[in-house]
């Protein structure tokens, strides 16, 4: 008999994945529509109230199957609305969740790595060093978690979860199969339904990565930019002294025109007070991206204990912001969200495992990222 700890979590399975699946069973490949709607539309995860599938079905199910959802945590809510979860992964971390409603709609920003190994210097999550990847089950499960913590699974009403952004903890192009797996779920009729132009995966420029994602979905691409020249770049973004700026750009615009309708790159840029915030460098960035259809996000800085840096004056950004818009360039400034409960872009951190284990785990990530041809730190970064 199939005990727990071997069966298969329907939970992470695409239509394609389920569908073989079902004919593993025995079963006609039509079950795998009946499941999917009542996993993700309607948030089931009892086969027994699965009332349109056969009583001999569902008990096969539970013995080879379930539908497990990542362990929540904790749930917190900020003052302006924000949630956050931290939910429990199978590694024994943590990782974080949030979501941001906002002009009607509701943006969940999602995590695909327990910690991050490419250690950018602004941002929280790097500094706790590099866990492990997520499974499907574990990304698309915080979508899942969501909708039912609002009560809005999308086949009973209308979804709370209108837009997803890959830019949680850890870079989506190093969990490459499973982010893109999860990604198909998110736009899947039978999954969330949410357009490929309301997903949007964030990368610090993983090149490769990004080349291949090419190949297999036409999502939004978001680019974590930080600076607009490569000295600079490489301090704040160590991924850069591997992929810089004039190899990084050109993968990502052709991306972008690889999609065959007229899409933009997003551009993030986290504001760091007289480190990336003065006009030499808005002046920079104006010459960088000139061909590059593009809109470009200002973060300020959020932040965190130990960090070293500042945010920058209202003033300074609206400098900065105002000669991107003289050049032509649609600019915002991101609204900082859910900073009481540490929710808000570079806060999320989470909770690793005790360093022995990780640093066992970051041996076998270095492998991994020496086949992508992906640097990263020579050490773990949390002490």
């Amino acid at each position: 008999m199939t005990n727990a700890t071997s069966k298969t979590n329907l939970l992470g399975l695409t239509q394609q994945k389920l569908e073989a699946f079902f004919e593993q069973l025995g079963e006609k490949r039509f079950r795998a529509g009946q499941i999917m709607k009542w996993i993700h539309h309607y948030g089931v995860d009892n086969f027994d109230e699965m009332t349109n599938v056969s009583k001999v079905l569902r008990e096969k199910l539970k013995v080879c199957a379930e539908i497990r959802g990542p362990e929540v945590v904790s749930e917190d809510i900020s003052r302006d609305g924000t949630r956050k979860w931290v939910v429990r992964v199978a590694s024994g971390s943590c990782v974080e969740t949030v979501y941001i409603p906002q002009n009607g709609r509701g943006t969940l920003c999602v995590s695909s790595q327990a910690g991050c190994a490419l250690d950018c210097s602004f941002c929280s999550t790097g500094k706790q060093g590099f866990n492990s990847d997520l499974s499907v089950a574990e990304i698309i499960g915080q979508v899942w978690i969501a909708n039912k913590s609002f009560g809005s699974v999308p086949g009973t009403m209308d979804r709370a979860v209108t837009n997803v952004v890959m830019m949680g903890m850890g870079e989506p192009l190093l969990n490459f199969d499973n982010v893109v797996d999860s990604m198909l779920l998110m736009m899947d009729d039978l999954g969330y339904g949410i357009s490929k132009r309301k997903v949007t995966l964030s990368t610090s420029g993983v090149v490769p990565m990004i080349e291949k994602l090419g190949e297999v979905t036409d999502v939004a691409l978001a680019l974590s930019l930080h600076a607009p020249n490569n000295a600079l770049r490489s301090q704040l973004v160590p991924l850069n002294k591997k992929y810089p700026l004039e190899v990084l750009l050109p993968a990502c615009k052709k991306y972008i025109s690889g999609l065959g309708e007229k899409r933009s790159l997003t551009i993030e840029y986290t504001m760091l007070k007289d480190v990336n915030d003065l006009p030499e460098h808005a002046a920079e960035m104006i010459e960088l991206l000139r061909d590059i259809p593009c809109k470009i996000n200002l973060i300020p800085f959020n932040p965190f204990p130990h960090s070293g840096y500042e945010r920058p004056s209202n003033n300074a950004i609206r400098r900065f912001q105002d000669m991107l818009h003289q050049a032509g360039y649609n600019v915002t400034v991101r609204t900082p969200r859910g900073e009481d409960i540490d929710a808000a872009c570079g806060q999320l951190v989470g909770q690793v495992m005790d360093r022995t284990r990780r640093s066992e785990r970051y041996i076998a990530v270095r492998q991994l990222a020496v086949e992508a041809e992906v640097v990263l730190p020579l050490r773990d970064s949390n002490p």
